[in-house]
């Protein structure tokens, strides 16, 4: 016998199918030229709904924007589990973030159109999340032999030192007329950024 879905599940539906058909068009057609009619279309959804779950375009484009940021975060954590060495899952785990951020619609959301879109502000809280996790990878990374008195504060500054380099690096890969050659730049880079940190010369590999 089927049951009925409850509002809370109704509810939930909609919103993944909006979110997920807003995706698409942001990510072929950029957040300016996306139409919200074209969203409704695809999502097989009436825009009086469209308007129930979302105020307006940037809204619905928010949610999209933390759905991408959400899926780079469990990246980060995938790639730092499947190491037994916390040094080499904090590099993982930013190689993840990294080659992530410049998958074409990930780019293009993330880095191209959420500055305009969006804001700094707004970005800033969204990927607290992935700075976060970063946080945490370095903290379990600088306390691995129980050896570590890396206060708090120092903490808190070398996530945003690399997690700020992980943006930047991302951004310029963005908008390089040769991507490939200043990711695998960028790659190396950050490798080297992360061996440089206290504790990790003895556990670079």
């Amino acid at each position: 016998m089927k049951t009925r879905r409850t509002q809370q599940e109704r509810t939930a539906s909609t919103t993944k199918d909006l979110v997920g058909a807003a995706r698409a068009h942001f990510a072929r057609d950029g957040y300016a030229t996306a139409s919200l009619d074209a969203i409704c279309d695809r999502a097989g959804i009436s825009k009086g709904a469209l308007y129930h779950h979302f105020r307006n375009k940037q809204t619905l484009f928010r949610a999209v924007y933390e759905a991408e940021q959400h899926r780079l975060r469990d990246a980060i954590a995938a790639a730092f589990r499947a190491c037994p060495d916390p040094w080499d899952g904090l590099r993982a785990g930013q190689r993840a973030f990294l080659t992530g951020s410049i998958e074409p619609g990930t780019q293009r959301i993330t880095l191209l159109d959420a500055p305009g879109a969006l804001g700094w502000a707004v970005m800033r809280e969204v990927q607290a999340d992935c700075r976060a996790m970063t946080r945490r990878g370095l903290e379990q990374a600088v306390h691995a032999d129980g050896e570590s008195a890396v206060p708090a504060v120092e903490l808190d500054a070398m996530a945003s030192v690399v997690f700020g380099a992980l943006c930047e690096c991302a951004m310029a890969v963005a908008h390089a007329p040769d991507p490939d050659a200043v990711l695998a730049a960028s790659l190396r880079q950050v490798d080297l950024l992360v061996t440089a940190l206290p504790g990790a010369g003895a556990r670079a590999g």
